[in-house]
């Protein structure tokens, strides 16, 4: 008499789509475990841990996002960062001259309208 290990019986292997149609149809109770174990020829564990990885993904869906942008470090370089600096403070200092120009424009009318008069 030889003591050979059973052949494990397969089991099918279920589209994702159809394991959450089988874990929601549980959870709206339209239909009971038992049933969609008998009907998916499955285990109630089985069952038991699709429900538990859908919870699990549905958690993990519904966490706040992080902004991949700042994983990754840093948008500029050093150098791109210096030279915009640059442009920046040149475009203010310009601006400046500009206002202390304008602000003497203005207030030469009012002096010739003074000696006119």
């Amino acid at each position: 008499m030889t003591t050979e290990p059973k052949p494990r019986k397969e089991r099918p292997l279920y589209p994702a789509t159809q394991r959450a149609q089988a874990v929601l149809s549980v959870w709206t109770e339209r239909r009971r475990p038992g049933e969609v174990c008998r009907e998916l020829s499955i285990t109630t564990a089985l069952l038991a841990d699709w429900q538990e990885r859908a919870m699990r993904g549905m958690l993990a869906a519904l966490e706040p996002r992080r902004c991949p942008s700042t994983e990754r470090g840093p948008a500029l370089t050093t150098k791109l960062e210096r030279l915009l600096n640059r442009q920046t403070q040149a475009a203010e200092a310009k601006m400046l001259k500009l206002e202390k120009r304008l602000v003497k424009l203005q207030q030469e009318p009012a002096a010739t309208s003074a000696r006119d008069k």
